[in-house]
């Protein structure tokens, strides 16, 4: 079998369920070896365990990604179990919704852990094996709330804002040693976080009704629909985009 992640070795930080999940699926369907890192080992063993029934490779390493030390052996068992990676989809995160004047200091820093120092953990221990291995594409997910602001959402909006230049950042740094780094950024997706935020939304009297989403960006989305994204950007279809930010969001951010 051959596709556009062949030979590659990707690493998909929460890459067990939703987006991320589709992701690991899609980029193992398309030949690459895949790890999987998320805190929910259950699910990111089922999750491998499905690739490798369809005939994939993939393993499962269980790590809270804003966490120095579970990052660190996480990827160096994913580099013994694989080799260095030479894609990294820098996925994992979460939200919080709530009134600015509500949100504590506490929920304030542990969002940026999960969010934004993931992504510099993550990709700090990827790195120098990506380049001694001659390069590769690092994608981070970013989201429409990086330009689009909304209340309840401050906090969020914060996180995904320094995911937005983190991606760009790491662009124009690594760019000579053959490094990529793009941001991925969804509209209202149809997951679990994507669900709940909506709900969440909702309960703080915000409109995100099916005709508020309808006006907004046609339709929810699909987690396939953003991982088929994020291939493009892993991949060397994607060979001169660098530094860029992708969205897939139907027009949200246009309107």
């Amino acid at each position: 079998m051959s596709g556009r992640l062949q030979e590659k070795v990707a690493i998909v930080s929460g890459g067990a369920t939703g987006m991320g999940g589709a992701a690991s699926k899609l980029f193992a369907a398309e030949g690459a070896k895949v790890a999987i890192v998320d805190r929910n080992g259950e699910a990111a063993g089922a999750t491998a365990a499905e690739i490798r029934a369809a005939g994939g490779t993939a393993e499962a390493f269980v790590a809270d990604v804003s966490d120095e030390g579970e990052v660190g052996k996480a990827v160096a068992a994913a580099g013994a179990a694989f080799g260095p990676a030479t894609v990294l989809f820098n996925h994992a995160g979460t939200i919080v919704i709530k009134p600015f004047l509500e949100t504590t200091v506490q929920e304030w820093d542990w969002l940026h852990a999960v969010n934004v120092r993931s992504m510099f953990l993550m990709t700090k221990a990827v790195l120098p094996g990506m380049i001694a291995a001659g390069g590769g594409s690092i994608v981070c997910t970013s989201s429409i709330s990086a330009v689009a602001a909304t209340p309840m959402e401050v906090l969020y909006d914060t996180t995904k804002g320094a995911v937005h230049m983190f991606a760009r950042a790491i662009a124009v740094e690594f760019r000579d040693r053959n490094i990529r780094c793009n941001a991925v950024c969804p509209g209202f997706i149809r997951t679990p976080h994507g669900l709940r935020e909506v709900a969440d939304l909702q309960r703080f009297g915000v409109d995100v009704s099916e005709a508020a989403m309808a006006a907004q960006q046609g339709r929810i989305g699909e987690p396939e629909e953003v991982a088929r994204a994020a291939l493009f950007l892993a991949s060397e279809e994607s060979s001169f985009v660098n530094g860029a930010h992708l969205f897939v969001d139907n027009a949200f951010t246009a309107i």
